[in-house]
């Protein structure tokens, strides 16, 4: 019995040794960007005001100023009043794309809302910002 204990422990003992962490050289991986940089025409836009219950297109431009293709991941509004479309195909190196938003303009008074953009272009997702006056059906 006291021996196979003893082996037991041996044979844990041995696993264990095969999870040691490999120690981490830092000069060891370089990792270059392929990033390709986007130019926006605006990323606020002031949409004035806007009769209630009357939806708002808001569209910002960009262009790809770099060398490499961009792709939009995902385009998302701050709340559910606001809808989004964007281009889907790839943006080649010198053309423009589009973002699309629809603001619902059911509340009334002053509202600032954002679209929050994800391409394969920025290291963070772009926020873009549209602000307005929704004003009462008389």
């Amino acid at each position: 019995m006291k021996n196979a204990i003893k082996i037991s422990m041996l044979a844990l003992t041995l696993s264990l040794m095969s999870f040691s962490v490999n120690p981490i050289y830092k000069d060891s991986i370089v990792k270059e960007v392929d990033a390709s940089p986007i130019s926006w025409k605006s990323d606020l836009i002031d949409v004035g005001q806007i009769p209630q219950g009357t939806p708002k297109l808001i569209e910002y431009e960009f262009i790809n100023t770099g060398k490499a293709t961009v792709i939009i991941t995902n385009v998302q509004g701050s709340c559910g009043c606001t809808a989004t479309d964007y281009t889907k195909e790839p943006i080649t190196p010198g053309k423009t794309a589009i973002i699309k938003a629809t603001y619902n303009a059911s509340n009334v008074g002053a509202f600032t809302k954002t679209v929050t953009v994800t391409t394969n272009a920025e290291e963070t997702p772009k926020v873009l910002t549209f602000k307005g006056i929704v004003l009462a059906k008389v």
